[in-house]
């Protein structure tokens, strides 16, 4: 059965992002650094993104983050990145929470479709991912889905490192308290841990 599933980078004191983040600036002041245990240092050539690791634990994580049938993402997470140029890994289909439409610069893009509502777009998502799981991207859409109850899973790829300032994953929460079941927990290259939890329903 799908599920949907944040998949986050994450410094040891909390940030997904450094400071001074913005559209021009996604990941904000060395943000670049969480992500650098996904990536081989190796270019992708002209027009690729940078080459992916493929063998090792984070190898491991890292195929299953491309697995995924299905993204869903919101706009403080797609525009930054370009809306990945319409295709975010194989042709799978990406939803975007926005209440905009069309769809400014992604309008034209076949696998992009923009959704109002966090109940209807995970809902969407998951039948269109079919047996696969659906790839959730983003703090705020993580947070509003928690808060609905259609967010099923967090893999928390926790980096070390101390960021001190910038976007932590839960800013600006509600005061609510959410349990969770740890499942796995994987000791990756680099120093980075993999920590799996199921939201408790």
């Amino acid at each position: 059965m799908s599920a949907t599933i944040l998949y986050m980078s994450i410094s040891l004191d909390g940030f997904i992002a450094g400071p001074n983040a913005e559209p021009a600036n996604g990941l904000g002041d060395g943000g670049e650094r969480l992500h650098e245990w996904v990536l081989t240092g190796d270019p992708g050539g002209e027009l690729g993104p940078p080459t992916m690791v493929s063998s090792g634990v984070n190898g491991q994580v890292a195929e299953e983050v491309m697995s995924t049938g299905a993204v869903v993402a919101g706009r403080g997470t797609f525009e930054p990145a370009a809306g990945w140029s319409g295709d975010h890994h194989g042709g799978v289909p990406i939803f975007i929470l926005t209440r905009q439409r069309p769809y400014g610069f992604a309008a034209d893009w076949p696998l992009v479709t923009p959704v109002a509502d966090i109940r209807a777009v995970m809902a969407k998502a998951k039948e269109a991912a079919g047996d696969k799981n659906v790839l959730v991207h983003g703090a705020g859409v993580a947070q509003r889905a928690l808060s609905a109850g259609v967010l099923d899973e967090l893999e928390l790829s926790v980096v070390p490192v101390l960021f001190g300032a910038g976007r932590r994953l839960f800013d600006g929460f509600g005061a609510e308290q959410i349990e969770l079941k740890r499942t796995r927990v994987l000791e990756g290259e680099r120093g980075v841990t993999h920590m799996h939890y199921q939201v408790k329903r």
